[in-house]
């Protein structure tokens, strides 16, 4: 054989591996999976957090919260919060410790598919979506405003993503100008992209009571929606520095006497709305996400709530959100540690880049955040994929390369197994002495390599003459490539015909049916499913 011959042997050998790589393995021989146990990475001492807690309960008892709905006085005052001289509610220390004793705990999150429904407690990690941008942006980097479709297709990804594990509403669709509009077709754009959980938000009780309407209609029935809510709210019932938010205290007040588990989300950004102090901002999330925490418990003991320390970052220079800052990576890291301090499902946030496209900076930003909050241990970790410019950009091509960047932190946070097998000295001892004085052959190879190494979706590991031969493509080209094979190929259809014409009927869908079915060949052209021609 010529010396060409053989070199297109190998490389059609390495073409195979690869593509038997790329197949889908069962997922009791996955490297990685999804809420493993973490915690390894501690940027708070034992003390740190105590100190914290105590200075959270100081907050709460003696400067309290503003602006607390009749209702929530009410329901709050009921279970011994009081009024100060100044119309704040305080928290006395014994009612927050008494909600803590009560608080729900290991509660499951769940999904339309139980395949993949999550566990997020103990030190479980999960990765997600989150965040309201206002733009997508694509592969050029050229921004637009984003849309409904744009919601749906993010989901339609998310759904095929194997390390995002949960969908929540990550960007606004500026289309529907209509409150009620948007809130309701956000709602209904998730829940039909995919079947993993859903998180989302109303900004009235009005549009979360029809958006129940129409979980229900899907579950099967209000009892079935309430057995597996599918759905969790994100609700920013505080506005930094300790105030409630009117609005999002009366759809509080509404998930959770309807079923929806609720995440409790306070976002104070470092040095704005909240104490530039890194500690300072860490002890008055905590002291409102305990605010929150009374307020569920207070209207249903034991009611699912996620404790939601979202502490963001300012650049001190311009006053600019800096969600892909190291201090960005140490807030959300600590957030999840007191969370645990508590032992509640704790959610944050990680992988907010500055970046505006996906370039060097946004994978050195979203590496660095996603390693060291994936291995603080925090339950939750949304915004983890497709964010740039800090949360006011979405790139479907990032959504798949940061896929890629979550898997290989996840292998991180499995960590190295020590016992007697991997410790190999058979292995080295049979190579050692018998040949052929290297393992590339070996049995303990072979076995390993899928089941103990990750390998990347997008990213490139070619040889530069084999990269150069096959067009020299950058990730982003990659990326590009494998959303528009999702796109044009991945049409979920959970929802059934009868069950979405039923919604349709009776709320403002404002999602063409025509685009969520895919097209089909005929005579006269590509037609979808609904008869009409795309």
């Amino acid at each position: 054989m010529s010396d060409e011959c053989q070199t297109k042997a190998r490389r059609s050998g390495r073409e195979a591996r690869r593509a038997q790589r790329a197949g889908p393995l069962p997922d009791h021989l996955r490297p990685v999976t999804p809420g493993m146990t973490s915690g390894r990475y501690r940027p708070l001492s034992d003390q740190d957090m105590l100190d914290i807690h105590r200075t959270a309960l100081r907050l709460l008892a003696e400067v309290g919260l503003a602006d607390a709905t009749p209702s929530g006085l009410e329901i709050m005052t009921r279970v011994g919060c009081t009024v100060s001289e100044h119309g704040r509610l305080l928290f006395p220390k014994s009612l927050v410790e008494d909600t803590l004793a009560k608080a729900a705990r290991h509660f499951p999150l769940y999904a339309q598919n139980p395949r993949f429904d999550l566990e997020p407690w103990g030190k479980k990690t999960y990765f997600g979506t989150a965040g309201a941008a206002v733009n997508m942006v694509d592969a050029s980097g050229t921004y637009r405003e984003s849309k409904i479709q744009d919601l749906y297709d993010i989901g339609r990804i998310v759904d095929q993503m194997e390390h995002i594990h949960f969908f929540q509403r990550a960007v606004v669709p500026r289309d529907l100008p209509d409150p009620y509009e948007m809130d309701f077709n956000t709602c209904y754009a998730a829940v039909s992209s995919t079947t993993k959980h859903v998180g989302s938000s109303w900004v009235q009780p009005e549009h979360l009571k029809a958006s129940f309407e129409m979980l229900h209609k899907i579950a099967g029935s209000e009892a079935k929606w309430r057995e597996r809510p599918f759905v969790s709210q994100s609700n920013c019932f505080v506005v930094p520095p300790m105030k409630f938010a009117t609005d999002a205290c009366r759809c509080l007040e509404l998930a959770v006497e309807g079923g929806m588990p609720v995440l409790l989300l306070s976002a104070g950004q470092a040095g704005a709305t909240a104490p530039a102090a890194l500690a300072g901002a860490l002890a008055q999330e905590v002291a409102e996400c305990l605010a929150g925490l009374v307020y569920v418990n207070a209207i249903k003991p034991g009611h699912p709530a996620i404790f939601g320390t979202w502490c963001f970052v300012s650049d001190l220079r311009t006053g600019a959100m800096s969600g892909g800052s190291p201090e960005q990576a140490l807030l959300s890291s600590a957030a999840g540690q007191m969370a645990h301090f508590y032992d509640l499902t704790g959610g944050t946030a990680s992988g907010m880049t500055d970046s505006k496209t996906a370039d060097g900076q946004a994978g050195a930003e979203k590496g660095l955040n996603h390693a060291l909050v994936g291995n603080a241990g925090a339950n939750l970790i949304y915004e983890s994929a497709g964010m740039h410019a800090s949360l006011l950009g979405f790139s479907l091509e990032s959504l798949v390369i940061d896929n890629d960047t979550i898997g290989m932190a996840q292998r991180t946070i499995k960590g190295i197994e020590v016992n007697e097998e991997k410790l190999s000295f058979e292995t080295i001892k049979d190579v050692c002495l018998n040949g052929p004085g290297h393992y590339l052959g070996s049995s303990q190879t072979l076995e390993l390599m899928q089941t103990e190494y990750i390998y990347p979706g997008v990213g490139d590991r070619r040889s530069p003459n084999e990269w150069i031969e096959q067009g020299s493509t950058d990730v982003i080209g990659r990326a590009a490539k494998k959303v528009r094979e999702i796109l044009a190929s991945h049409y979920p259809s959970h929802i059934s015909e009868a069950v979405d014409a039923d919604i349709r009927a009776h709320f403002p869908v404002k999602l063409p049916r025509e685009r969520m079915l895919p097209p089909v060949a005929s005579a006269a052209g590509i037609v979808d499913l609904a008869g009409k021609r795309a």
